[in-house]
């Protein structure tokens, strides 16, 4: 279940980010830390990644506004990152790299619905991006895929 100050807190990060050019693209609260850690990612908002000195800068002003807003009475530390690689994977660096981890891809069917898949990635080329479904490979027409993203594989 999220900790029930996140959504407050995403209220709280988004305008501040956006007004400095970036995107917020997570919150985490790690209570089970002494002291509670509070976990802001963000990146540019055309998509780059930040770099450390972004961050502290960020960290910067975000710690001001969080403290004036009130909504962390306890102890607590703010870590600003970046999402590193990311969750998305988007060049052929990246296909490249993960070839043989598990992806969710966002794609529109023959009758044009966005449907998900999730699978092994296999290869993407000109044509197609490739998935290894339970043991079947399952070609997914490249013009049809809308993102690839990473994910957890669910434990049976």
């Amino acid at each position: 279940m999220p900790h029930p100050l996140i959504p407050h807190l995403e209220r709280l990060v988004t305008p501040l980010a956006e007004a400095s050019g970036l995107a917020l693209q997570g919150v985490e609260i790690q209570a089970h830390r002494l002291p509670l850690t509070l976990v802001i990612q963000i990146r540019h908002a055309d998509g780059r990644d930040i770099n450390l000195d972004e961050c502290a800068a960020f960290s910067g002003v975000l710690g001001e506004v969080v403290e004036a807003s009130e909504l962390m009475p306890q102890a607590y530390v703010l870590e600003v990152s970046s999402p590193g690689i990311g969750e998305e994977l988007l060049d052929d660096r990246d296909f490249h790299s993960f070839r043989g981890f598990p992806v969710a891809v966002r794609f529109r069917d023959g009758k044009g619905l966005e449907t998900t898949r999730e699978g092994l990635l296999l290869e993407r080329d000109e044509e197609h991006l490739q998935l290894n479904l339970h043991g079947r490979i399952s070609r997914i027409p490249r013009p049809d895929v809308i993102s690839v993203r990473l994910v957890t594989p669910a434990t049976d």
